[in-house]
């Protein structure tokens, strides 16, 4: 997810009741997990211009592999030539030494004509041959060529046809998972609560009506049975990150003991989430991570009752686990 405006992840601890060595620890975990799901991001972007830049450099072998075929098409055709040439001068090489060894007893200077014409002749054919042997050599060596980058391109298809394989299982991944999560929550749906499927993610989204009383961040009986049926889901995925977002709307909070402004509310109401999410599914706490975002992503920024009542929600973010794709990526 993007960071726009102030992103904060708290673990909320009430200072009064928990020592400050353990909220250190529970803060600084907090912030590990958010380094680490950044890192994600940029890793998968960083495969995204890999991708890009693989496909381009395979557009450039293939305009290279087609025009070494045309330059083999053309020393083709003159290796032909000269070999014709060559069949033509060792022709005339065999008719001047049967016209030199009848004239020998003719005239001397004729002779010394013939001899010197055979020998101009016979260095022209091994000129020839020179050539022609450096144009095999030539076409050897971009057969060669061709091998090696027919290797390399097999290589980058196989690479490539892996990655396709690897995102398109992440994406039937996040399918399935939406499915479930939908059927599991199908009673509660248009009733205070979405489900839907963003950037390779599923979100849940339960309006504030669902979950909590105005102000309050203690979770209500029907909120807690949707989320009870949540985490019955979210337990058998275990493949699946769970990032729960609190967000009120603008309208200043008064402030009291525990509650001083909508950013604690927020962080509030993601933590009695997240906590009953854990107890419902007995979900592993590595994958799961509560955020207050307090009023500022609001969905709606409208200035009406409608708006601020759209933007006092509590967002289930599931994302699927990269690892197989990373170690593809590690061993590359």
């Amino acid at each position: 997810m993007k960071k726009q405006h102030y992103i904060l992840i708290i673990v909320f601890v009430l200072s009064s009741c928990v020592p400050t060595q353990q909220f250190k620890e529970v803060s600084d975990k907090g912030n590990k997990l958010e380094v680490e799901r950044d890192q994600l991001m940029m890793e998968n972007e960083q495969l995204t211009v890999e991708n890009t830049e693989m496909k381009a450099n395979m557009d450039l072998v293939e305009e290279e592999k087609a025009k070494f075929v045309e330059d083999s098409i053309r020393l083709y055709k003159e290796i032909s030539s000269l070999k014709k040439e060559v069949d033509k001068l060792t022709r005339q090489l065999d008719d001047l030494q049967a016209t030199h060894e009848a004239l020998l007893q003719g005239n001397a200077r004729e002779t010394r004509r013939l001899l010197n014409e055979l020998q101009s002749t016979q260095e022209n054919l091994q000129t020839k041959e020179g050539k022609l042997r450096e144009l095999e050599s030539s076409v050897n060596d971009g057969r060669r060529d061709i091998t090696r980058m027919r290797a390399e391109l097999e290589a980058r298809n196989a690479k490539l046809a892996e990655l396709e394989r690897i995102l398109n299982r992440k994406d039937s991944a996040v399918n399935a998972l939406k499915e479930s999560v939908s059927r599991a929550l199908m009673g509660f749906e248009g009733k205070g609560l979405t489900v839907e499927r963003k950037n390779g993610k599923v979100y849940v989204s339960m309006d504030e009506k669902l979950l909590f009383q105005s102000g309050s961040y203690d979770v209500d009986a029907r909120g807690k049975q949707a989320l009870n049926d949540l985490g019955a889901v979210l337990a058998r995925n275990k493949d699946v990150n769970i990032m729960i977002e609190g967000h009120t709307d603008n309208v200043p909070y008064r402030s009291g003991a525990v509650i001083r402004d909508n950013w604690d509310l927020s962080v509030l109401r993601a933590t009695s989430v997240l906590k009953i999410l854990m107890e419902s599914g007995n979900i592993d706490p590595d994958r799961i991570t509560a955020a207050g975002r307090g009023e500022f992503q609001p969905i709606d920024r409208a200035d009406t009752p409608e708006a601020r009542s759209r933007n006092r929600r509590t967002e289930i973010i599931l994302s699927p686990k990269l690892d197989e794709l990373l170690k593809l990526l590690e061993t590359n």
